[in-house]
């Protein structure tokens, strides 16, 4: 398994330059003699992005309210996409409920069969990112033996059951729900209020949680943080990145003690939140945002790169940490995010006139190729 990605401009340390890159072994390496060469010729050879929070899955499982498809399907098809939006590592955000269906007991159990059954047909490294909701108190021996077993890369803290239980008095809203977990709207109404009747229950569970991480060694996450004091608590449980802060002041915490703070590079890409939060852009442009993560669209990953570096502020390399180097560094992946000997044979070859994947390489091999690119292929 080797290759040579020649005449492109390559990322390195000190910026784009005219370099070749060379795979060996799985590795970026000094040279690869003999091997098969891609002609990267006015494209950009970057490194390849690192998702730490994406959720897209979750269409290809569900693609309309009710209406599922199986789990190894969905992911067969997810890890294309992922490597076609030049991805080489995908944390899939995995949320388990106290809700059935898409986000319950057995859509969870569903997708770590699907992913683990996948892992070794692409070359895309698919990782689990437990979104763990906070009143889900029946599912937690489950997902701590899953823990424990290393079938969990990332675990964050959720806690959307109070804006559930508040929307509840909307009719339109409580169907909606209802429709995601295959429930009658009476029947979820229900539900939830059984679930937030032992709410008294969640902070040990938390604490239970974070032991588990901490015995896995797998880093924890705090997810809409809505106050400083709130991010200091999950501080303490050991939640040492910040993701989707609801508010600026939660980030200027989360920075100052040192941490990475992640949001939605479609957030970067449409230009501000959908849901009103802060703007992502001006909060990395002030370093205030260390990581974009995919959120709930692939492909808005390289595209807020270059959005970032066409606000002027950051240059491409800079602007490119974000989606690459960062996430490796927040999620504890030494060995990818950069275009340095020795590390993981990760890259994304890009047209920086379309901003557009031309090739994926992942694990040192060709992974994905666009419609026409072959001819840059050379024995």
């Amino acid at each position: 398994m080797a290759w040579r990605i020649e005449g492109g401009l390559a990322l390195g340390e000190g910026g784009l330059a005219r370099a070749d890159v060379a795979l060996l072994d799985g590795c970026i390496a000094q040279a690869a003699p003999g091997a098969p060469r891609f002609d990267a010729a006015g494209l950009l050879v970057m490194p390849g992005l690192v998702d730490i929070h994406g959720d897209a899955h979750e269409r290809q499982m569900q693609p309309r309210p009710g209406i599922g498809f199986p789990a190894r399907l969905a992911l067969r098809d997810s890890a294309a996409q992922l490597l076609a939006a030049g991805i080489t590592t995908a944390f899939l955000g995995v949320t388990l409920s106290w809700e059935p269906g898409l986000r319950g007991i057995e859509a969870w159990r569903a997708t770590l069969g699907a992913v683990e059954a996948e892992r070794p047909l692409t070359r895309c490294d698919l990782r689990i990112h437990c979104r763990f909701e906070a009143d889900n108190l029946d599912a937690l021996d489950e997902v701590a033996g899953d823990i424990a077993r290393g079938r969990v890369q990332l675990l964050a803290y959720n806690d959307h059951t109070p804006g559930i239980l508040r929307k509840l008095g909307d009719a339109a809203q409580a169907s909606k729900y209802a429709q995601r977990a295959g429930m009658g709207t009476a029947e979820f109404v229900a539900l939830a209020g059984r679930v937030a009747a032992r709410r008294a229950e969640v902070p040990a569970a938390r604490r239970r949680l974070s032991d588990a991480a901490r015995a896995a060694g797998i880093p924890l996450l705090s997810h809409d943080d809505e106050t400083p004091e709130m991010r200091a608590e999950f501080r303490a449980l050991g939640a040492a990145i910040c993701e989707f802060p609801m508010a600026e002041a939660v980030a200027e915490a989360a920075r100052a003690a040192g941490e990475h703070v992640v949001m939605g590079a479609p957030n970067v890409v449409r230009g501000g939140s959908h849901l009103g939060w802060s703007s992502a852009a001006p909060l990395a442009e002030r370093g205030l945002v260390t990581v974009l993560a995919s959120d709930y669209y692939w492909p808005a990953m390289l595209e807020a790169a270059f959005v970032m570096a066409d606000r002027g502020t950051l240059d491409l390399g800079a602007a490119w940490a974000l989606v690459s180097a960062n996430p490796a560094e927040a999620a504890g992946l030494r060995d990818r995010g950069r275009i340095a000997p020795g590390l993981r044979g990760d890259l994304v070859v890009v047209d920086p006139a379309r901003r557009a994947p031309v090739a994926t390489f992942a694990g040192g091999d060709l992974a994905w190729i666009a419609p026409g690119a072959a001819a840059r292929l050379r024995a």
